[in-house]
């Protein structure tokens, strides 16, 4: 989402990196283009001014006029700022010392309140918790069905009440009753998903706050749609006035707008961004760390993130249990194609480029889609079990076969094959090098067509 601002960002601090001194002509000159790339990502008038006042009145202090190289000082401070900015430090859920802990989601309609319901369940599940999901917006049409449905997806309970097939419109009365089932069901985590309007109204305000007094939450979440623009701000501040709530979310992160104006809501309302959803799968929703989103947007990549995304995937055992098979020989084309799955898995390919340092600002040039992998999977998939295990079974006729199943070419199955060996050879190399008690990460190694 940020790619012009980190663009325009990028490029107010080259201009100074280059320059061996810094006064306060070039100084005020970086700080416009700064402040011009903040409002033109939408970020509100009064934060990017601030925000350019307090770089500019560091950047002219003793520390960086005597500084060795007063440009990657004047950067340093500029990321500090940032990440001051969006909030210092990443900021956990608070949990009930007595379950459940009840997390209360409010929003606009078109927010992606819903949604977020089910990825924040399916979050909590991952973490070895117990949720439950609470169907308590009761005047959208389908949004009963469109809870159950995500709920079903994940292996999640959804509390409803109906009767005679017709949900019982009444959203305090859901909410309460659903503590108490969570209670029964020894269900640590409940979600309640309110009713939202297409714009803030007094019946929508009183009904949220009427199901706030009824189930007391530890927990209330404000979610924003990040390709809103400053009116979200406005809608920020109504809902905090009548909520008093504890954090913000980020939806729809990886779409293509200025974003500015989302994270200019922290600032305003002084309450930290919680998480932030970056896609429409499930297990697209991550806790908002304000250093790893400044460095990003300050194309500095985001290699914890992208190492614990790896992480999710790649245990010691299996990697210890890989790095066996490849020193003797024995790592095939199936087990090629399980760490082609596991790699998938950890989302977005474009979004894991743009976490690798100096890649970043370049990712928007690159033509990677989703499914890179889709024809290397087609060709192994178009194999016997056999060839898989042993590719050196594969003569002419079978690679025709497997090209006519795989929908490609000969030359794609030969070339794949290559690949694998070369790869083969690379990884056992790899593996020598690095010696004992190094497991080896086949993520980097992998590659699409």
């Amino acid at each position: 989402m940020f790619e012009s601002l980190s663009e325009k960002l990028e490029g107010a601090l080259q201009s100074l990196s280059g320059q061996g001194r810094i006064n306060e002509l070039n100084v005020a000159e970086s700080m416009r283009e700064i402040r011009r790339a903040l409002l033109d990502a939408d970020v509100n008038y009064q934060v990017a001014k601030d925000f350019t006042d307090r770089i500019k009145e560091k950047a002219l202090g003793s520390e960086v006029l005597n500084a060795v190289s007063p440009g990657q000082q004047l950067v340093k401070i500029v990321y500090d700022e940032l990440v001051h900015f969006l909030g210092d430090k990443q900021e956990d859920i608070s949990f009930s010392l007595q379950p459940p802990t009840v997390i209360l989601i409010a929003g606009l309609q078109g927010s992606g309140k819903t949604t977020f319901a089910g990825k924040l369940a399916y979050y909590f599940k991952s973490k070895g918790r117990a949720p439950m999901l609470v169907a308590a917006d009761v005047y959208r049409p389908a949004a009963v069905d469109q809870l159950k449905t995500l709920a079903e997806s994940i292996g999640v309970p959804v509390f409803t009440l109906e009767k005679d097939g017709q949900v019982i419109q009444d959203p305090v009365r859901i909410a309460r009753e659903a503590v108490v089932a969570a209670k029964r069901e020894a269900r640590d985590i409940l979600i309640i998903d309110t009713a939202g309007r297409l714009h803030v109204d007094e019946r929508m305000m009183k009904e949220v706050a009427d199901i706030k007094a009824a189930v007391n939450p530890s927990e209330i979440l404000f979610v924003v749609d990040a390709m809103t623009g400053q009116d979200a701000v406005n809608t920020a501040v109504e809902f905090n006035s009548q909520l008093n709530f504890d954090g913000v979310v980020l939806t729809k992160l990886d779409g293509d707008t200025r974003g500015g104006a989302a994270l200019s809501i922290r600032t305003v309302v002084k309450k930290p961004i919680k998480f932030a959803s970056t896609g429409e799968k499930l297990d697209a929703l991550t806790p908002f760390y304000p250093d790893r989103m400044a460095q990003r947007i300050l194309g500095m990549g985001d290699v914890v993130s992208f190492v614990e995304k790896a992480q999710e995937q790649f245990d010691e055992k299996q990697a210890e249990k890989l790095q066996s098979k490849i020193k003797s020989e024995d790592f095939d084309l199936e087990d090629f194609l399980d760490q082609l799955s596991r790699l998938k898995k950890m989302g977005s390919m474009k979004d894991l480029i743009g976490m690798i340092p100096g890649i970043g600002r370049q990712v928007k040039e690159l033509d990677v889609e989703d499914d890179a992998f889709k024809y290397i999977e087609a060709i192994i998939y178009s194999m016997t079990r056999e060839e898989r295990q042993k590719p050196d079974l594969i003569n002419g006729s079978r690679r025709k076969r497997i090209a006519r199943g795989a929908g490609v070419e000969v030359r794609e199955v030969n070339q794949l094959l290559k690949q694998f060996r070369d790869m083969k050879k690379m990884m056992k190399t790899m593996t020598k090098l690095m010696g004992k008690g190094r497991s080896l990460d086949l993520a980097s190694m992998m590659g699409g067509k």
